[in-house]
């Protein structure tokens, strides 16, 4: 799994996919998109968090699974943050007649209004529906920007958000980019985490990440943020999950899964 030359993981060969994902089903299926992307189709309703598809602005260690022109439809695109590994102008101007609506919070989503889409604003702690799909909109602390003059604003909490998805068949947190909070560690038992697998200082670090994991035992563990960005220096993006083996209980739950690959969701 180890890339000798770059010292980076990389995960199995990417599955690409096309419109047949998007169809109805009666199952919830899981497809991660390389980095924190996510596609989600839940028994024919279709949502992607953070998807950056193509024109990345770091080179890759990895194909993308699907392009912007090969989505028939969502019902929604969901944003954490306007970080640009989370947050794809191209993917919004190739599938501004594809997706329904985005959700965000406040800050995000007056951004993508301001591209003459429509997005609807969230606060921490509020909830939403897609089609069968409840959304909750969770905390996430990842203020870096506001150190940097150039990026013109200090970042409040409320500007980056996570998600905790529940569906017919399971449910999803996603706590996305993030420092550890107390609330990370008291949710609902998920029956799937899409996992911050990051040891930057901005994430939830290795042992963080372990703690959560080990809250949660019986959670599948999804691995995203790793084997995807081609920057061995850069620690934001080359974690291995092969490391979370011997930390975690029942390790078998781990989900090392190619970029496209189908997960099928299943309560606990």
């Amino acid at each position: 799994m180890t890339n000798s030359i770059k010292k980076q993981a990389t995960p199995p060969a990417t599955q690409f996919y096309g419109a047949d994902a998007f169809g109805a089903r009666d199952e919830t299926v899981l497809r991660w998109l390389g980095n924190s992307g996510l596609h989600i189709n839940s028994r024919g309703t279709n949502l992607m968090i953070d998807p950056v598809v193509e024109d990345f602005d770091m080179p890759l260690l990895i194909e993308m699974p699907i392009t912007s022109d090969k989505i028939p439809h969502l019902d929604a695109v969901l944003i954490t943050h306007d970080d640009n590994d989370h947050f794809s102008k191209s993917f919004r101007v190739n599938t501004k007649e594809t997706v329904d609506l985005y959700h965000a919070p406040h800050f995000v989503a007056d951004l993508i209004r301001k591209e003459g889409l429509l997005a609807q604003g969230h606060d921490i702690g509020s909830t939403f529906s897609v089609g069968n799909v409840e959304v909750e909109v969770t905390r996430a602390w990842h203020n870096w920007k506001s150190d940097f003059p150039k990026y013109g604003r200090k970042y409040a909490v409320e500007d980056l958000c996570g998600f905790y998805i529940r569906t017919e068949d399971g449910s999803i947190y996603i706590p996305g980019d993030s420092k550890a909070l107390p609330e990370q560690y008291e949710m609902p038992a998920p029956d799937a985490i899409f996992f911050d697998w990051s040891d930057n200082f901005w994430h939830i670090g290795f042992q963080n990440a372990v703690r959560l994991a080990n809250t949660y035992p019986n959670a599948d563990l999804i691995c995203q943020h790793w084997g995807t960005v081609d920057a061995p220096d850069m620690n934001t993006f080359n974690m291995d999950p092969a490391d979370l083996y011997e930390k975690v209980t029942n390790p078998e739950r781990i989900q090392v899964l190619a970029a496209g690959q189908p997960f099928t969701l299943t309560k606990k």
